[in-house]
């Protein structure tokens, strides 16, 4: 079994829908994600984008990465956008170390909904360059 963590800092937005994502393509993967400083809870924003995608990740909640350092895995993936913030490192057992970067939609400025638009652009966007990540492993 794959198993997957999806890295950035809050957790509550990229990564959530990256985790969303990966669950729904492939069953039989393993997949987390986490933050190096989480959020208090995934973004609102994020779970109405999915839902409307099928996706419910109205349960989830950010975790700090720490918790997955002891742990083996075969993909450690960073999504945070490298222009605005510095991706986590993980220290932990890690077989691949990816970088597959978004910008973060949670910074969207405007009206609700040009700031639901920014986060859809991104959902779409997380979910096509993990739908090809899965194509590879």
């Amino acid at each position: 079994m794959t198993r997957i963590l999806i890295l950035c800092t809050g957790n509550s937005c990229r990564s959530q829908m990256a985790e969303g994502f990966l669950k729904s393509f492939d069953k039989q993967l393993t997949v987390e994600s986490a933050g190096t400083e989480p959020a208090i809870q995934v973004n609102p924003n994020a779970v109405k984008v999915m839902a409307e995608v099928g996706i419910d990740i109205s349960k989830n909640k950010p975790k700090l990465v720490d918790q997955f350092i002891g742990q083996e895995w075969d993909y450690v993936i960073t999504v945070c956008d490298n222009a605005k913030e510095t991706c986590p490192a993980f220290l932990g057992n890690v077989k691949h170390r990816l970088h597959i970067g978004f910008e973060d939609p949670a910074e969207a400025k405007g009206t609700p909904e040009e700031v639901l638009a920014v986060f859809r652009k991104v959902r779409d966007q997380i979910k096509d360059r993990f739908s090809e990540f899965t194509k590879t492993i």
